[in-house]
């Protein structure tokens, strides 16, 4: 039977359906009591949920509800009232006619860097007024950016949010949010702060510009490690906004520019006048967080095979990734002057460019660095059919496969891939190593399981490999046309270098490929 025309709490009418997301759906509803119109969140029944899990959402959803209700501004939705409706919690809100900046965004449309600007102001405005109220918003993204008459920006949804003074609603190993716009620190475990709300925001103004979100990959997974670690894809339309968003993006939130100094870059390009974004200079002196587990090598995802004849998977010579040429100390960007230079219409973009979704265009120039010195002949202590690699980037030796190709690679990690493109080998680093890898291997399942639903674990342990904490974590999961799996050890001493030894293969092939992780294993060496 169909909700509408509904009473819900004797009071609002239930008109129509206006929008619905994985765990509620919004009505346009008519407050009898008031003779107006209201939006009405309802939760969803979710039977699949413990009592436990039940009782949390249903928290999170009263916690909205009381953090809006905090934050009296005209960029953010008020909320009018909570009521429950058959056992289930209901937000009842202002009634904002609208359509959502991911809407719009999804048509195609790109917005010119002068009206990213204007509906930024509205952001910020609304992030300002909710820090000053204690509020951290935790999910700032185009699908929670309403777009009303008169160009009205309003910021919506508090459902994570955290206030001041009250606990966590998260357990460990999980992160709530939208993965695409979850700030470097919130994907390593760290407190977060109102620097990862900014982040959000230059990750959402970099998708109004540019058409897809900074660091978006083919999953979770690898949305998650390329946030910590990726450079920022070269800004292409961005003009005057280019430098704002490079240093919201930054890693280090330290780096990030303060609310002010946002505003007042956005209101200057909004108006399309050059200004100057000033943060402080290096000399002076940042807080350092303390070392923390930071993501383990990327996995691939065999998902992005295009047919099942061992054909070329979208990526194989490109990991999306949009690695600059910069001369900074390991590869990593060097952070300018007072940080960023003057905001201009033109500004230079950076050395190399290139695609988000690991798909489209092969990138030529992927850096494979010169530091590797040529593969040592197999030898009593390298298996018949293997190679010793000395690699100098990583700071360690390995076999490795003859035939195989090595591909992309990084100051963090490298990759092989056998003649079918199918198997992949990936020796990555972590670099400062966390007390145990298990806890970031959870980190990124918790989002895995939440964004990719043929993700299946068939293990996760702690161990000790060459004298050191570790963790072996093994798992199957569905590419297009078949399955895969995929083991992943982790070792390192806290503080220093955690490395990664990563194998996947087809399942169907998996006795045949799993010796290749034994190997690489046991003639794992580093510096």
């Amino acid at each position: 039977m169909s909700d509408e025309g509904r009473l819900v709490a004797g009071r609002y009418r239930l008109i129509d359906r206006i929008g619905r997301g994985g765990m509620g759906t919004v009505w346009r509803a008519e407050d009898e009591v008031l003779s107006r119109q209201v939006a009405l969140k309802r939760l969803h029944v979710q039977p699949h949920l413990s009592d436990d899990e039940l009782a949390t959402l249903y928290e999170r959803t009263r916690r909205e509800a009381r953090s809006a209700a905090r934050i009296a501004h005209s960029n953010v939705v008020v909320v009018h009232d909570v009521v429950d409706d058959q056992g289930l919690p209901c937000i009842v809100m202002e009634y904002v006619p609208s359509t959502t900046l991911d809407a719009l965004l999804k048509t195609g449309e790109v917005l010119p860097p002068a009206e990213a600007a204007r509906i930024g102001l509205g952001m910020i405005a609304a992030l300002r007024a909710a820090h000053t109220a204690g509020v951290l918003h935790r999910d700032v993204k185009p699908g929670n950016v309403l777009l009303g008459a008169g160009g009205r920006v309003v910021l919506t949804d508090f459902g994570i949010a955290m206030t001041s003074g009250t606990s966590t609603l998260t357990k460990t190993g999980e992160i709530v949010g939208s993965i695409d716009y979850i700030a470097p620190e919130r994907m390593k475990g760290r407190n977060s702060g109102p620097a990862a709300d900014l982040w959000a925001l230059g990750a959402t103004l970099y998708q109004s510009v540019e058409g897809r979100p900074p660091f978006r990959k083919d999953t979770a997974v690898e949305t998650a490690y390329a946030i910590v670690v990726d450079p920022l894809a070269p800004l292409k339309q961005a003009g005057a906004l280019e430098p704002l968003i490079e240093a919201l993006l930054a890693k280090d939130p330290a780096e990030r520019p303060s609310m002010e100094e946002t505003e007042r870059v956005l209101r200057a390009v909004a108006s399309e006048a050059p200004t100057q974004l000033q943060t402080q200079p290096l000399s002076q002196p940042r807080p350092q967080p303390a070392p923390t587990r930071s993501l383990p090598a990327r996995p691939s995802d065999p998902t992005r095979v295009d047919n099942d004849g061992g054909g070329r998977r979208k990526g194989d010579d490109n990991d999306g990734s949009g690695r600059r040429k910069d001369k900074g100390k390991g590869g990593r960007r060097k952070r300018r002057g007072p940080l960023l230079g003057a905001v201009a219409v033109t500004v230079v973009g950076a050395a190399v460019a290139g695609g988000l979704y690991m798909a489209a265009h092969r990138d030529s120039g992927s850096r494979t660095h010169g530091t590797e010195a040529a593969p040592t002949p197999a030898s009593a202590s390298v298996p018949k059919g293997f190679h010793l690699v000395e690699d100098k980037t990583l700071g360690a030796s390995y076999p490795v496969p003859d035939g195989w190709k090595r591909g992309t690679s990084s100051f963090e990690q490298v990759k092989y891939t056998d003649p079918s493109r199918l198997v992949e080998l990936t020796i990555g680093t972590v670099d400062p190593a966390g007390p145990n890898p298990e806890s970031h291997f959870k980190n990124i399942e918790a989002n895995t399981k939440r964004n990719y639903s043929t993700y299946r674990r068939i293990r996760m342990e702690r161990t000790t490999f060459q004298g050191k904490a570790a963790a072996i974590w093994e798992f199957t999961f569905k590419g297009r046309v078949r399955a895969f799996r995929a083991i992943d050890l982790g070792f390192g001493q806290e503080g220093g270098k955690e490395y990664d030894i990563y194998v996947s293969a087809p399942e169907a092939q998996w006795d045949k490929y799993r010796p290749v992780f034994d190997t690489v294993k046991a003639g794992f060496r580093t510096d």
